[in-house]
């Protein structure tokens, strides 16, 4: 499941973008005379740009454009033992990588350590590491609202059907695949009530996104079978706040252009950040606060 996951992921930073034409609301008016002779005279043409939001996921050229203005700005310079990996960026680019996704492969170690850190430091319960880290990557492609009512309904329908197909007492496998056939077939639903209403962020919605959401029911589905109903839904709302944290930590701009501009100091510096905190072996945050009465009281005593 996990190779599929890794795979699906690396499908998503080559997804060809759909373009959409934006028409402003103060769009000249043409008025044309009578005559068939006369030809349209247009008056006080007045163009306005409207800038679309910038998304990793998707090689757009608007994207690329203002991530390579950042390289063009900030030139590299001679190769040296202390830039070759903005160096290595600058011959990627031109060779035809696309930056934005230099910038989310180099930005997803960080990601993985932020979740780590948030379990492993103050004890946030998530559902291991892989998991929020690839929904932060769907919310990305989606954005982040739209994700999350997306997933919210996904795992709404999962959760009922998994409780009407226990009673036909199906095996593992075939019970798992009829219940990823109710979850298309209501993805499907959502995203045809969502084009007769005013939702054109869930239509224009992709479909790799799409099926991270669906795959990762599994893994909230076997949670549920494995928790209890409390801690489930507990452990499931906290991997959202993480994957929603790290979706904006990705969509920050100002961290795109620094892994750009510095890359050897964020990827390097992701990596000692790990190894230190692989060291760490004492309380966590929240264990630190639970227990800190009874260590207050035995001091007094």
């Amino acid at each position: 499941m996990k190779k599929i996951l890794f795979a699906i992921f690396a499908l998503i930073l080559y997804v060809t973008p759909v373009k959409a034409q934006v028409v402003p609301s103060d769009t000249p008016v043409i008025i044309a005379s009578d005559s068939a002779s006369t030809s349209a005279i247009v008056t006080g043409v007045i163009e306005r740009v409207v800038e679309p939001k910038q998304d990793l996921t998707q090689p757009t050229s608007e994207t690329k454009s203002k991530l390579e203005r950042v390289l063009e700005e900030n030139p590299v310079g001679s190769l040296a033992w202390n830039n070759f990996l903005r160096y290595s960026i600058d011959v990627a680019v031109k060779k035809g990588v696309p930056v934005n996704t230099v910038v989310l492969v180099l930005l997803f170690p960080l990601v993985v350590a932020m979740v780590t850190a948030a379990r492993h430091l103050v004890g946030i319960r998530g559902v291991g590491i892989l998991t929020p880290a690839l929904l932060s990557v769907s919310f990305l492609a989606t954005g982040i609202w739209v994700g999350v009512l997306l997933f919210l309904i996904i795992l709404a329908v999962s959760t009922g059907s998994r409780y009407l197909l226990r009673k036909l007492r199906l095996q593992y496998l075939p019970r798992l695949a009829l219940l990823l056939w109710v979850v298309s077939g209501s993805v499907f639903a959502v995203l045809l009530g969502a084009s007769y209403l005013p939702l054109q962020g869930i239509v224009t919605v992709g479909i790799f996104p799409i099926l991270i959401l669906m795959l990762l029911t599994e893994t909230f589905i076997d949670l549920q079978q494995s928790r209890s109903g409390h801690e489930a839904r507990e452990i499931i709302f906290q991997t959202f706040v993480l994957s929603i944290a790290t979706s904006l930590l990705l969509q920050w701009e100002l961290l795109q252009k620094l892994v750009l501009i510095w890359p050897e100091l964020i990827y390097f510096g992701v990596g000692l950040f790990d190894l230190f905190m692989g060291k760490y072996t004492g309380l966590r945050l929240v264990e630190y606060l639970m227990y800190r009465p009874l260590t207050q009281d035995q001091e007094e005593e």
